[in-house]
């Protein structure tokens, strides 16, 4: 029997402490990210969540105060504490901050091409 999130991950996450908004039409809550990746993030449950569970999200990440990533996801995961999602869409913009973020956080080019190449397939 294979664990919960268990090594299926095409993506490494890297842990990474930032602010972040979950945004679904008019509705906006501030989340702390816990982590990312090249596909998805992963954030604490704020703790009025209430979303359109038959709508997409908006995540905003603050890198700093002049670098956001945003990008289209997807919920996939609900716990107690945290909320999973996979990425649908990210502009180019984005995608350039995100990339540069996780080659400085993994040691081995190999992986990041491999990552890459993931992507795109």
């Amino acid at each position: 029997m294979t664990p919960p999130h268990s090594e299926r991950r095409r993506f490494q996450r890297i842990d990474f402490d930032a602010p972040a908004e979950l945004r679904q039409g008019e509705q906006r809550w501030p989340a702390r990210l816990i982590d990312l990746s090249l596909k998805g993030l992963l954030v604490e449950r704020p703790t009025d969540w209430n979303p359109d569970p038959t709508q997409n999200y908006e995540a905003v990440i603050q890198l700093d105060a002049d670098t956001w990533v945003k990008m289209q996801v997807e919920l996939r995961h609900e716990e107690l504490t945290r909320l999973g999602f996979v990425c649908l869409y990210i502009d180019i913009d984005s995608m350039s901050h995100l990339h540069r973020l996780v080659e400085l956080n993994i040691a081995d080019s190999t992986e990041m091409m491999r990552e890459l190449r993931e992507l795109i397939e």
